[in-house]
């Protein structure tokens, strides 16, 4: 990375929500400022670590810094995870732009190591583009981007569990031992074995569980994640109780549970997964982190919709309000369709009725072949088991890809052109199933109502002054009532 901070500036301009430049980045390394952890990372020169900027670590001097947005980038250059602040462990960025979603795609991808083609046709480009739009924006590779996640995840297996060699080789997503130790080997310098016998770790298996941390930027309102997820909850797939969020979790023939609670006195979540899980470890932490958004920047978002009146008290009472996620984004489509024009607690019994139907929660091809009898059976209407039963099926023959780094805005036009799917339906799965921050349901009541009983056009006006962070203000509107 050249000396003069150019590269910095033109890739964290639209990552971070401000403009930075080399200087900023050191200025915000002294401070050890927690706004900006994940957002880039700092390479030492004359150390080879590349570091956090809230590494508890002596600040080096600026002329020993090198500044990258991506630990990848760093690791290519040759620099080595610090294991003070343990880059691994660090909040993601997210970005909404053509290569932010290209890079949201291809990190969710991981786990099922699809060829880049099939990636590139879900974002509705090629693959000489991805790679083209990827390497010109962040200056590596999809594959440098895959590897550095995945040796994040062993690196992190490694030092924090008891997990054998051989069951963090397919946690982490390797196909098999002897390509794990190459790719470990030719990151780090070093085998696999050497690490785990140097460093002291904390026993991160407990009891059936293996446990992980899942840190975040502060403030993080957990209580009101809870509140949300716990009034949604489906019975019999997912339990809210004393702070503790868990659910059942299915990945292929394998069936285990997870639990979410706060780490005390850290800016993390633990995570603990059941063993029979332990292979599909990577999507499970990937969809742990989205259901929760802990790459969510609070600082930058809740100083944006404090600039209006009508949000700024909303947003002192509930500072680091999040947007709560979905662990599967066809389960929360069927959802949404089941909550068209009902109340929480009745789309809540519908939904379990549906798990009672099937014996656990289906897919969306096997809702489309189901029987419309065996859906107005729960309770459903006879249009909403056919809105239903469309929508399942364009989920399940591909005319709707509700995948992580799809644009929001082609998938919002494909729901609505569904039959019984409305701009209120598309806009919240857009913001729950894709994680998309301006989605905004203006025809919602409950926000019309929060803002003095406006019309959908009034409703809509007023949040124009919120872009890019609609479904932020939307939170905060719904729990203030």
């Amino acid at each position: 990375m050249s000396e003069n901070g150019q590269r910095p500036r033109r890739r964290c301009a639209n990552w971070s929500g401000v403009t930075l430049d080399a200087d900023s980045c050191y200025r915000a390394l002294c401070a050890r400022d927690r706004r900006f952890d994940g957002v880039f990372f700092v390479g030492v020169k004359t150390t080879g670590i590349y570091c956090r900027p809230v590494c508890p670590a002596r600040t080096p001097g600026r002329d020993r810094c090198v500044f990258f947005v991506l630990a990848a980038e760093a690791e290519r250059e040759g620099f080595r995870a610090c294991f003070r602040c343990r880059p691994e462990r660090a909040p993601g960025a997210k970005r909404e732009d053509g290569a932010g979603r290209a890079v949201a795609a291809i990190l969710a991808s991981v786990d099922t190591s699809p060829r880049l083609e099939a990636v590139a046709a879900r974002l509705g480009m090629t693959s000489r583009h991805l790679r083209r739009v990827v390497h010109a924006e962040l200056g590596v590779s999809p594959v440098d981007l895959v590897a550095t996640r995945r040796l994040a995840l062993a690196r992190e297996l490694l030092l924090d569990t008891e997990l054998s060699i051989t069951e963090i080789v397919f946690a982490s997503g390797f196909g098999s031992v002897r390509r794990f130790n190459a790719a470990f080997v030719a990151r780090y310098g070093h085998p696999p074995s050497a690490l785990r016998k140097t460093e002291s770790r904390a026993s991160g298996d407990q009891g059936d569980r293996v446990r992980l941390s899942l840190e975040y930027r502060p403030p993080l309102d957990f209580a009101a994640l809870l509140d949300f997820l716990g009034g949604r909850a489906i019975r019999g797939v997912e339990l809210v109780q004393d702070g503790v969020y868990q659910r059942a979790v299915r990945a292929g023939s394998k069936r285990g549970l997870i639990r979410v609670r706060p780490l005390p006195g850290r800016h993390a979540l633990e995570l603990a997964v059941s063993p029979s899980l332990v292979r599909t470890l990577s999507p499970v932490v990937a969809r742990a982190r989205r259901l929760f958004d802990l790459d969510a920047q609070p600082a930058v978002i809740d100083a944006h919709l404090s600039r209006d009146r009508r949000l700024a008290a909303l947003v002192r009472r509930r500072p680091g309000l999040r947007l709560p996620g979905a662990w599967d984004e066809h389960e929360l489509a069927i959802r949404a369709v089941l909550g068209q024009q009902v109340s929480v607690a009745a789309a809540r019994t519908f939904a379990g009725r549906l798990v009672e139907l099937f014996d656990g929660w289906p897919s969306a091809a096997l809702v489309a072949r189901s029987p419309e009898r065996s859906l107005t059976g729960i309770g459903l209407t006879t249009a909403r088991a056919r809105t239903l039963r469309a929508l399942c099926a364009a989920l399940a023959n591909g005319d709707v890809r509700l995948t992580q780094g799809a644009d929001a805005e082609q998938i919002r036009t494909a729901l609505t052109e569904l039959p019984g799917i409305g701009p209120w339906t598309a806009d919240y799965i857009a913001m729950r199933a894709l994680g998309c921050p301006d989605a905004f349901p203006a025809g919602d009541l409950g926000l019309r109502k929060a803002l003095g009983g406006v019309s959908e056009r009034q409703c809509l006006a007023l949040a124009e002054r919120w872009r890019p962070w609609r479904a932020y203000a939307a939170l905060h509107l719904w729990t203030s009532n």
